[in-house]
């Protein structure tokens, strides 16, 4: 049986670069942006616009009455489309081979598969520092600016999880294993991570 690692994760906490380390240590594929390649080629979609729908769904595109109602249709048609092809893909990698994938709603998408779900937060100076770490050259906000981004995109992310489950993102009853990255280096901890986690899959 393939070993599934799921990665969900808020918003600045280093939860993409524990997954990309993580798969490097154990030597299993990595997914994240590949999926969202493979939505775009299969629907035609795209990148940005699948990347939009997969994780924050039809409901980040502002709404206003007065618009017409085929194009909140067309949206809602786009959005089902996307999620559908997004979970057959993710389906058919857990089948395919051992890997991490993060985000995405995979914990609950391959709930059959039994992958062990991770969850990663920090501390919110902490989320702030890692977003500017990680900012482009040209990016300049403030701690205020990036602070709402975050609360935004989390608040996305949990939309975007309610439409697949009734479970709630973020508790930790819903997951294998929760880390606090709060001033930590990610690099530091990957090596003690990958041997918890060969002896989770050996116990199972």
């Amino acid at each position: 049986m393939n070993k599934i690692i799921t990665i969900s994760r808020e918003f600045g906490s280093g939860g993409r670069e524990i997954g990309k380390r993580l798969a490097d240590q154990l030597g299993i594929a990595y997914y994240d942006r590949e999926i969202i390649t493979g939505i775009a080629k299969e629907t035609g979609f795209s990148e940005e616009y699948v990347s939009n729908i997969s994780e924050k769904g039809a409901y980040s595109y502002p709404f206003q009455f007065g618009k017409s109602f085929a194009i909140y249709s067309s949206l809602q048609n786009n959005q089902t489309e996307i999620l559908v092809t997004q979970q057959k893909i993710i389906k058919e990698i857990a089948q395919k081979e051992s890997c991490v994938i993060v985000g995405r709603g995979a914990n609950v998408i391959l709930k059959e598969q039994n992958p062990m779900n991770i969850f990663v937060y920090a501390d919110l100076e902490s989320k702030i520092n890692r977003c500017r770490q990680k900012a482009d050259e040209n990016e300049n906000l403030s701690d205020k600016e990036i602070e709402q981004k975050i609360i935004q995109i989390d608040k996305n992310r949990k939309k975007y999880h309610n439409i697949l489950s009734n479970l709630e993102w973020g508790d930790k009853r819903n997951y294998h294993l929760c880390i606090n990255t709060s001033g930590i280096e990610i690099k530091t901890m990957i090596l003690p991570l990958g041997e918890y986690i060969e002896n989770w899959f050996r116990r199972r």
